[in-house]
């Protein structure tokens, strides 16, 4: 006779007020309605089930951190992900070392052995707490049930508040069985940014002076702009005042690209073919930039060669050791949202004759560098040539885009031939790229939490092969979980960037860059995606609209020229000075 026990047995679950509810009561409190877990901490999950808080069920917790990741990026709400402890602990380190780079706010919720079997070599016992504290802004670990809801708070403000970031509470599996009483907190805190405090009105009026009595005045914008939603405010800047705005990829979209003062994204694929390439003079002979939630790192500032040395910079960031930090600034910290609306305020007083009468000569200049672009790239945009060039699958994408779709890529390449060849069509815009640390695979689960935070959106997602290989157990993920994604690999048999850049930079490369062939149509097919090969360019357009037509996630593979490569300036240095 089986007993009621039994483990092939569901009986009900069998405790109830408990540590566990008290966490899902506090998660429900500050607005989260999803978690992405694998069933770790059980107790959590068990409780968040029936109290409606879906489960994201990924098949491992490094893709799972990504979702949370992108699910952040454009919910404005804070992502939840969970993880058991010891080795699947470790495999949230890279995506919270992911957000915390790019400054996005995630809860991740991690298992931790009882706390008497602390120290004792239990299994998977392990100092998460030393190993989490290099890549999170905040950790802490729970020791008595009575500070749950205390610690919650803390974790979410930790979060949420100032610059954002990941944050990890350990939950022991003891304290999550404990009885706990009535709920001793209200007030909602999942969402960022969670306090919004404009610069000096003294620092913001020095700006102003200097942006309208400017000759040569530029805004470089990053995804600081994105994560203050503060489109809306940099546009009506861009437009009032007179200003030509260029983006970093991360800040790619903030602004409609289609707008005569918008610049494009300008960064380190200035080459040829770059959409960029001819506008580079706007930047080099800026007198006052003004640049806006940029780290202004490496990648942003092609290795911090291509803006002026000569210029007056004015840095607005929520995080004032960001600002200065690789370009002696005048000083704005605060919230990009209301101090861009603050300077706009500020410049409508003051005289902006000077600038009124430049922005025809600045438009003129716009719309020649971009007529140059596009007579440039044509023949790769529109190249009909097999294998098929990853600028004609740009090309194909856009003509499919609306205001509303969203665009993720993965890491790498991919990333750039999204921030390159497609353009924004409206403020705020989203293009989701893993540009905190960049690594390999994050492109298909960020554009996962993607449709799970904004399921109304369509989502297309541009992947290469070498990065996928990371990930292709989550194709499961999306058939399982009903998420779906048009999904675009890029597949031209090797580690495209490894060996073009180890060409460049050594003469030679390694036999690592090459793979053996693999049919990711008929994986994604085994795995109860939809999966099209696409070898013949003329097909595309006919295989994207079938994938948005799907019910389900779909993978179109593109066969393409191994020797197709972006216009990353260092390949070619001798031909992007353009004058």
């Amino acid at each position: 006779m089986t007993s009621s026990l039994s483990p092939l047995r569901s009986s009900g679950l069998m405790v109830h007020d408990t540590g566990a509810h008290a966490v899902v009561r506090a998660l429900r409190r500050h607005g989260v309605d999803t978690i992405f877990g694998q069933s770790l901490p059980s107790m959590v999950h068990l409780v968040a089930e029936k109290q409606g808080i879906r489960q994201i069920a990924y098949r491992t917790e490094n893709a799972g951190g990504y979702m949370a990741d992108a699910y952040a990026r454009v919910s404005g709400k804070i992502g939840v992900v969970t993880a058991q402890n010891g080795p699947a602990a470790a495999l949230l380190v890279p995506p919270l070392a992911e957000a915390l780079k790019a400054s996005i706010p995630i809860l991740a919720l991690v298992q931790d052995v009882s706390a008497e079997h602390t120290d004792r070599n239990a299994f998977q016992d392990l100092d998460h707490i030393g190993m989490f504290t290099a890549v999170t802004k905040w950790v802490r670990r729970v020791a008595d049930v009575s500070r749950i809801e205390d610690y919650i708070d803390q974790a979410m403000t930790a979060a949420c508040t100032g610059r954002p970031g990941p944050v990890v509470l350990m939950l022991p599996a003891d304290i999550l069985l404990q009885p706990y009483g009535a709920a001793k907190r209200s007030y909602e805190l999942g969402y960022y940014p969670l306090d919004r405090v404009a610069a000096s009105p003294e620092r913001i009026a020095e700006a102003a002076e200097l942006l309208v009595k400017a000759k040569n005045p530029i805004i470089i914008a990053g995804g600081g702009v994105h994560l203050s939603q503060a489109h809306q405010a940099l546009a009506a800047l861009q437009e009032h005042c007179h200003l030509p705005v260029a983006t970093t990829v991360m800040g790619k979209g903030v602004v409609d690209e289609t707008h005569p003062l918008s610049v494009g994204v300008m960064t380190y694929f200035l080459g040829p073919n770059g959409s960029g390439r001819f506008q580079r003079p706007l930047i080099e002979n800026a007198d006052v930039v003004l640049l806006v939630g940029t780290r202004t790192n490496q990648n942003g500032t092609d290795s911090w060669k291509l803006y002026p040395k000569g210029a007056i910079y004015i840095h607005l960031d929520i995080d004032g050791n960001e600002v200065g930090r690789n370009y002696e600034a005048k000083r704005l910290v605060g919230d990009a949202k209301l101090t861009l609306a603050a300077l706009k305020d500020a410049i409508a007083v003051l005289n902006s004759t000077v600038r009124k009468n430049a922005r025809e000569s600045v438009e003129k200049k716009i719309a020649e560098g971009r007529a140059a672009y596009m007579k440039e790239s044509e023949v790769v945009r529109t190249s009909d040539a097999t294998p098929i060039r990853p600028e004609r699958i740009m090309h194909e994408i856009q003509s499919q885009l609306t205001e509303e779709s969203i665009v993720v890529a993965d890491a790498s390449y991919s990333s750039i031939w999204i921030a390159n060849f497609l353009v924004s069509l409206k403020a705020g815009m989203r293009f989701i790229t893993p540009r905190g640390l960049a690594g390999l695979g994050w492109g298909f689960p960020m554009a996962l939490g993607v449709k799970v935070a904004q399921p109304q959106k369509e989502v297309f997602c541009v992947v290469g092969d070498g990065g996928f290989g990371h990930v292709w157990s989550e194709l499961e993920t999306a058939a399982r979980m009903g998420v779906k994604v048009t999904l675009i690999l890029i597949n031209n048999g090797i580690l495209g960037y490894q060996k073009h850049a180890e060409n460049v930079k050594f003469g030679d490369h390694t036999s690592a860059v090459h793979f053996t062939p693999v049919d990711h149509a008929a994986i994604a097919r085994n795995s109860g995606c939809n999966g099209i090969r696409v070898t013949d360019p003329q097909e595309l357009a006919g295989a994207l609209a079938q994938a948005r037509n799907n019910t389900g996630t779909t993978l179109i593979e593109v066969l393409c020229d191994e020797n197709a490569f972006p216009p990353i300036t260092f390949y070619t240095p001798d031909a992007v000075v353009i004058k």
